[in-house]
């Protein structure tokens, strides 16, 4: 708990610009939390919370779609995790889950809970991996029919054998030699917009056009505001100061109570 005492956390938690309802139709919102790398277990903690209670108010009826990116998943811990992917499709919530490999998972939720969130996920898109993720993935992109053929050569003929066998769609071989900008993978769909290339080998193509942003309509976006030590400071004093002033008017009641008294130790 001590190591949660920093300037920056509590400015962080102690505002309250707006709430964490970011599919409410009235007021739809963008939040962005990051980690840092250097305290995952301290921000964590923190990061788990305000995801926890963004859940139970986004994973609502009668909200506006939205979207939950978890990019380095395996550094919060999220319970249920399983019951959000779930449930969340029907609200029109979509999660996604970015992690390195899915032997990170199985360290971090259990092998229990790791392999239900991998098997009750519709859509996966897969970078070069190897070992068991490999294999498990394309075990799960199945296998189709390949045409084989076989040339036999000897001394007075040859003959050439052509046949149909059952082997991986994508194989663990190609899962594993995939360079950087290659990806694997397989997509749900629906009975009435049926997908024929559900499983899919692609590689992404960079475009270094420039990017224009059309900002018709959005005159009145805020602008973010600027934070310096100062004011962090600034808030981490007032903070400590308000716990101050709780303590001793709280230390005050009791004394004055004499139901209550008792609970009050003097050194």
């Amino acid at each position: 708990m001590a190591r949660l005492s920093s300037p920056q956390l509590y400015y962080v938690l102690s505002g309250n610009d707006f709430t964490l309802d970011i599919n409410n139709p009235d007021d739809p919102k963008i939040v962005c939390m990051g980690n840092n790398p250097q305290k995952i277990q301290i921000y964590g903690a923190v990061l788990s919370l305000y995801v926890t209670r963004l859940v139970k108010q986004v994973n609502k009826k009668g909200k506006q779609k939205s979207s939950l990116i978890f990019d380095e998943f395996p550094t919060i811990y999220l319970n249920n995790m399983d019951s959000l992917i779930a449930t969340a499709r029907s609200n029109k919530v979509s999660t996604c889950l970015g992690i390195q490999d899915f032997s990170q998972l199985r360290k971090d939720y259990g092998r229990e809970q790791a392999d239900v969130i991998m098997n009750i996920t519709g859509n996966i898109l897969s970078g070069q991996v190897t070992g068991d993720t490999a294999k498990q993935l394309s075990e799960r992109f199945g296998k189709i029919m390949q045409d084989r053929e076989s040339l036999s050569i000897n001394s007075g003929d040859t003959s050439i054998s052509r046949s149909k066998q059952l082997e991986s769609a994508i194989p663990p071989s190609k899962i594993s030699a995939l360079s950087s900008g290659e990806f694997v993978g397989m997509v749900a769909d629906d009975p009435e917009n049926k997908i024929e290339l559900k499983a899919f080998h692609c590689e992404i193509l960079n475009d270094h056009a420039a990017l224009k942003i059309e900002a018709d309509g959005y005159k009145d976006i805020e602008v973010i505001r600027k934070l310096d030590n100062t004011m962090v400071q600034r808030n981490y004093l007032q903070v400590k100061q308000d716990i101050q002033e709780i303590i001793q008017s709280e230390m005050e009641r009791l004394l004055n109570d004499p139901g209550l008294s008792y609970l009050v130790i003097k050194k």
